[in-house]
């Protein structure tokens, strides 16, 4: 078991790791670009690569500062703080996460008939505010972490060895059946509809649109095909093709949908409570999501490309 577990510390490292220095790196190649020449899709990468630091940073220093180190933490502000910090930067990646989905439907849909017209989002005031809408809603739904009862190292939570060990767990939601204050409860639920299933239903549908959209333009270039080769190429150039910023988008949702439709199953079908290394399973869970979007965004739009090493 010891050795189980050395393993899957030494899996997280790996993970913690990739997913700091993609989310670094994919900040650094945003913020050196010219104020003037940012846009609407970058900036909303930028918020999520900074949600997605900001979330791994604080899970990470829960587990190495004071689980690892046995540090029994009595100061329940101190614990709820933590837990504040790691709700607010994981909403925030879910909300930024479906703002890039939605803009991107967005810009897809009648392209051939709105041309080179800018949709509501390419205004770089309004997408800021959009972006300030995002961030205010998360720390509105941080806030309640505050208010929640915290059980003592003595509480009765089976399965969960974390809390006897540092009086503090991370997440609130894992309380065993029979001692599980009302708010929590409350809280729990509330927070899994809005913050999980809401978004969850919303990029599902967004990324079946961007689908039909791509496929039925590309069914309206082939009447276009069979005239002459001339205006089979201006054809092309005015019908969107599936290009590798769409793709990167389209496999990043994926992603998304996969991990937090595995997560609210195991969190609506199973008792967390009985699995011994559910605090493990939920940090992968959450993790491969802010580890490699980046990636998958940023190489989709060549932010990974080898001159940005070298760029000055």
């Amino acid at each position: 078991m010891l050795k189980f577990s050395c393993h899957l510390l030494v899996l997280r490292v790996f993970i913690s790791c990739v997913g700091l220095v993609g989310n670094v790196f994919l900040i650094f190649c945003i913020i050196q670009t010219k104020t003037s020449s940012i846009k609407t899709f970058e900036l909303f990468l930028l918020g999520l690569a900074t949600a997605n630091l900001e979330e791994i940073a604080v899970v990470n220093i829960y587990d190495f500062v004071i689980l690892q180190r046995s540090y029994v933490v009595w100061d329940v502000w101190l614990c709820r703080s933590l837990k504040f910090l790691m709700v607010l930067g994981e909403i925030s990646s879910i909300l930024f996460t479906v703002l890039i989905g939605v803009y991107r439907y967005q810009k897809l849909r009648d392209a051939n008939k709105r041309l080179q017209i800018p949709i509501y989002l390419d205004n770089i005031r309004a997408a800021r505010k959009v972006i300030q809408f995002s961030i205010g809603i998360s720390i509105l739904l941080s806030a309640p972490v505050f208010s929640m009862e915290v059980p003592g190292p003595t509480g009765n939570l089976t399965g969960n060895h974390t809390w006897n060990q540092t009086g503090c767990q991370l997440d609130f939601f894992l309380c065993s059946s029979d001692r599980c204050p009302s708010m929590n409860r409350i809280y729990k639920y509330a927070f899994i509809l809005l913050c999980y299933l809401l978004p969850l239903v919303v990029v599902t549908l967004t990324s079946c649109l961007i689908v039909a959209v791509l496929l039925g333009q590309r069914t309206a270039v082939k009447p276009v095909a069979s005239v002459s080769g001339s205006t089979q190429t201006e054809g092309f150039r005015k019908v969107p093709r599936f290009h590798r910023s769409t793709v990167a988008v389209l496999a990043a949702m994926v992603l998304f949908q996969l991990d937090w439709t595995l997560y609210l199953v195991l969190q609506m079908v199973f008792n967390t409570t009985d699995f011994t290394f559910w605090i493990e399973l939920e940090f992968f869970l959450s993790t491969s999501y802010t580890s490699i979007s980046p990636y998958a965004l940023g190489i989709g739009k060549s932010f990974f490309a080898m001159k940005n090493f070298w760029k000055n």
